[in-house]
């Protein structure tokens, strides 16, 4: 069986480059493996450290590599950038890999179960035909405006809209074959929506952490549900705040000389949870004068300073903070600290 110290992997879609290092004076096998004999390289090879840019396939191979006994590791691309020497190939890239894993100071994404990946997908799915929905609605309005027929924004406003086409005398027939062709596609779009919520909903029931986190005002099922799929190990942030900041929620730094400078938010990391938590937060806001308690006192607080939007964002931040520390320590959200308007509050 072969030992290595450690191993670098730049995957691709039909071709994977491996960087096995032998001893730490540099030698190394380097390996260019076709997709299906790249199990087979390491079936061969002992138990040791590997590491992997992470990316949509990785978590699949991370968990096959663990099947085997590996210590698989996933690392950000961006934080594998400072290690490639000069150029720009696979070769060199599985070697910087190889590096990158080997820092003491480097941080890692957990590797997805496929559970998680599959409750992802439906978020994923769902997400895109909701974009699709938004587009077939905003065609539809610029065509029948061509035509005089009008309604007001959103897809809310798509029946009323609709049923303005149907009875203009004036449309032509062949505007409205193009219309009953939206229409059938709306339908569509829109039933496939319904089954998907009923997926996540299913998927929300079933998970202990999703169900304890939709207590927190702002978040629902479907934010829920895609924060617990998307952090399968809270503890990996030391802190709330290394949370909020791997969302892309904390402030841009840009100091020197000791003095703190800030700046608007970095909008790093997963971009579709940030999304989330900044609707639930808009949706909050919206109703913080029907509550009471602290967070409902210092968003008001906050709103008599800053503008709402930067308040939407500081909010995100909190709600971020509190699901973090909800997830690493079980406790279910105190009710009283943002609570209904003639409820029992700590304020």
């Amino acid at each position: 069986m072969k030992k290595f110290i450690r191993i670098g992997i730049d995957l691709g879609k039909r071709y994977f480059q491996v960087h096995a290092l032998v001893s730490e004076d540099g030698r190394a096998v380097t390996r260019k493996l076709r997709r299906d004999g790249f199990l087979a390289f390491f079936a061969e090879a002992g138990p040791c450290l590997i590491g992997m840019e992470a990316c949509g396939s990785a978590h699949y191979w991370g968990r096959e590599l663990r099947a085997m006994g590996h210590d698989v590791r996933l690392i950000p691309p961006i934080y594998v950038k400072p290690y490639v020497k000069r150029g720009k190939n696979d070769a060199v890239d599985a070697a910087a890999v190889c590096e990158a894993v080997s820092r003491p100071d480097m941080r890692f994404v957990p590797i997805k179960s496929a559970e998680n990946q599959a409750s992802l997908m439906l978020h994923k799915t769902r997400e895109l035909l909701v974009k699709q929905r938004t587009m077939s609605v905003n065609a539809l309005r610029g065509h029948l405006a061509e035509f005089g027929v009008v309604a007001a924004k959103g897809v809310g406003h798509a029946g009323e809209l609709l049923e303005k086409a149907k009875n203009d005398a004036t449309l032509p027939e062949i505007a409205k074959a193009a219309v009953k062709i939206f229409v059938q596609q709306l339908e569509a779009i829109s039933a496939s929506i319904v089954a998907l919520d009923k997926e996540i909903a299913n998927v929300h029931a079933q998970s202990e952490t999703s169900r304890l986190l939709a207590g927190v005002p702002g978040v629902g099922k479907i934010v829920a549900t895609a924060i617990v799929a998307s952090v399968p190990d809270p503890s990996v942030f030391k802190s709330a705040r290394d949370f909020a900041a791997w969302l892309g929620l904390t402030p841009r730094q840009n100091s020197s000389g000791g003095k703190e400078k800030l700046g608007a938010i970095t909008k790093q990391g997963n971009r579709y949870l940030r999304k989330l938590l900044t609707l639930g937060a808009t949706s909050l806001l919206r109703v913080a004068g029907k509550r009471n308690g602290v967070l409902r006192d210092w968003l008001v607080a906050l709103l008599a300073r800053k503008p709402a939007r930067l308040a939407t964002v500081a909010l995100a931040n909190k709600l971020a903070r509190i699901i973090w520390a909800m997830m690493t320590t079980g406790e279910a959200f105190r009710t009283e600290v943002m609570a209904r308007a003639g409820e029992p509050s700590m304020a």
